[in-house]
Formats: C-alpha cells, sequence, structure tokens
C-alpha cells in the first residue's frame, strides 16, 4: 500500500478521540440500533449506496455481534484478533477477512500501528463482477459466494491469506482508493474490481482457511480438487489426501452438496466443454476428450441432456 493512503487511513478518528480520552466502549448509536447487536447496513452506508469503506475503530473491545450485510476486512498494517463463531481468527497485514450475515464476530483492541479496512457490502453489489464470470461455470465459485450471501446453511468466514499475492494487494487498495474518492463511473469501476479480485482469489484456494467446524471447509477442500482435476481425479486419491475413509468422505459429500462425487465431476467436466465450445475452434471431439471423455457418444448423450441440444447446435447459438 501506498503511504500516502496508508498514512490517510491511520489518522485518529473523532470516535478514537474520544475513546483515548477515556472512553470504555464503543460509540453504539453509529453502528446499530440500541436494542440489538446486529450492525446495521443503513448506518453506515449513505442512501442508494451498495458499498463503503471505513476504518477498524482501534482501541476499544468491539462485543459480539452480526452484520446485515456481507463486510470484508483488509488489513493494511499490523493485525486485529477475532473471534468469529467461537474461532480465533488472527488477521496479519495483507490478509482478507469475508464474513457473511451470519457470522457472529468479536473483536479485541487494536493498537495505533494495526489499520484494518471494512467494506459494508450488500449482496446485490457483486452480481455485475460474477457476470463478468458467467462464461464458465464454476461450482467452487458459486458455493464461496452461497457462503457470502449466506445461502448455504452453515455460517462461517472465508480468511484468505495472500499477503504475498500482488495483484490481489492492488486491486484491493484500487478499491479503497476508488471509493474514497470521487471518481466517474466510480460504481462500475468498484464493481468491475471486486469481479477481479474473486477471480484472482480463485486462484488461491490454497491459501484459504475457513470454519474448521462447519461444512465449508471440507466443500471447497472437494470443489478445489475438481476444480483442477476434473479430467482424471479420483475420489480415493481425494480421500487419501484428506486423510478420509474412501466411504465415508462419499456419502459427505453427498449428503453437503445433494450430489455425488461423480455428478460434481461430470458437471464441471461439461460446463468445461460449454465454455470451449463458445471460445475457441477446437472440435467436439477433441473437447470431449479434452475434459475427460473418451467415448464420444456418451458425451454427445449427457451434454444434450443438460443444455437440450447438441454440442454442435450449442456452439451456433452462441455465435
Amino acid at each position: 500500500m501506498t503511504e500516502a493512503l496508508l498514512k490517510e487511513l491511520k489518522e485518529i478518528t473523532p470516535e478514537e478521540r474520544q475513546l483515548l480520552a477515556g472512553s470504555q466502549e464503543i460509540e453504539k448509536n453509529i453502528y446499530m440500533s440500541q436494542e440489538t447487536d446486529v450492525i446495521d447496513a443503513k448506518k453506515l452506508l449513505d442512501a442508494g449506496k451498495m458499498i463503503q469503506v471505513r476504518t477498524h475503530t482501534r482501541f476499544v473491545h468491539f462485543p459480539k455481534h452480526t452484520h446485515n450485510f456481507i463486510e470484508l476486512i483488509y488489513m493494511c498494517s499490523g493485525s486485529t484478533h477475532h473471534v468469529v463463531n467461537g474461532e480465533d481468527v488472527i488477521l496479519k497485514q495483507g490478509e482478507l477477512l469475508f464474513l457473511n450475515q451470519k457470522a457472529t464476530q468479536e473483536i479485541y483492541p487494536a493498537g495505533e500501528d494495526d489499520i484494518a479496512v471494512n467494506f459494508i457490502i450488500l449482496p446485490e453489489f457483486f452480481e455485475y463482477g460474477l457476470s463478468m464470470m458467467d462464461a464458465e461455470e464454476n461450482l467452487l465459485r458459486d458455493f464461496i459466494i452461497g457462503c457470502l450471501r449466506g445461502d448455504n446453511e452453515v455460517s462461517g468466514y472465508l480468511h484468505f491469506k495472500v499477503a504475498d499475492i500482488l495483484p490481489v494487494q492492488n486491486l484491493v487498495e484500487n478499491l479503497i482508493w476508488t471509493i474514497r474518492n470521487k471518481q466517474p463511473n466510480k460504481r462500475s469501476i468498484n464493481q468491475v474490481t471486486m469481479g477481479l479480485l474473486f477471480l484472482q482469489l480463485m486462484n488461491y484456494m490454497d491459501k484459504l482457511e475457513t470454519d474448521t467446524k462447519g461444512e465449508q471447509k471440507l466443500i471447497i477442500s472437494v470443489l478445489s480438487y475438481i476444480e483442477t482435476h476434473y479430467r482424471d481425479g479420483e475420489l480415493s486419491e481425494l480421500a487419501g489426501q484428506l486423510h478420509y475413509d474412501f466411504y465415508w468422505l462419499s456419502k459427505e459429500i453427498k449428503k453437503r452438496t445433494g450430489k455425488t462425487y461423480t455428478e460434481l465431476v461430470q458437471a464441471k467436466r461439461l460446463s468445461q466443454a460449454a465454455y470451449l465450445l463458445h471460445t475457441t475452434t477446437k472440435s467436439v471431439m477433441d473437447i470431449a476428450m479434452e475434459v475427460g471423455y473418451d467415448n464420444i457418444s456418451y458425451f454427445h448423450r449427457i451434454f444434450q441432456k443438460k443444455y437440450g441440444m447438441t454440442p454442435r447446435k450449442f456452439r451456433v447459438s452462441k455465435g
């Protein structure tokens, strides 16, 4: 992060001045109604806005609370100690922490050099950025977005340890700068930047930590494996990597996704085939073999079942 922006973010806010002057608690009416522990987007977002940034309030313990929006926390410098759904999360410089609306959060006091930026984000803000990725279906991406929106049954957090990934750092800094400064077409710029950020994060799922007690960790591991091994990956190999019993893992995948491992692999193979039909001039036979099908007749049959047309007609329909 540039020194100028970091210096600006480090400035003591009026709320923090009161804390340094002896106040012992957060000023609750800034964040929520007196009768609830839910931080309200209406308190923090200007009318008509879908995203806002504010520096995390230092020098005070922030008691347990939830949000009615998606929160993204970026650690500019230092570190902060969070308790999310009862689990300790230490957010270090350059790292990202996503919280959905169901997550319960508590934050311990931060020092003067512990600079974090909170993004307050309404779920609909993500729609435009996600449309950038619609050309190729991605089960992992869909699951991650479901986690953020709170669509999945188990609430939780996504902790990306991406301090060493320069494109991610640049994109987050661009978001902070653009939101804080009045720029023409600011909303479009921010939505595109968020889409690019997700595209980058999808490449670094090995740097993601999530609830150890929830479903997310297992399913993210399974979907990450399928994204990179859909051509020839075997469930037995995955079970060995995760140190789970083969039969137990098979049942858990079905229980938690509603699909078998084979069905998840097939969905990925077919979506990849559709993407290649739309974006390349490769023959249908070459595409079928590239995504993992040696039996071309079988490939035609299951492709038509999913998309309602043959691979060749699908290519023509996409122009």
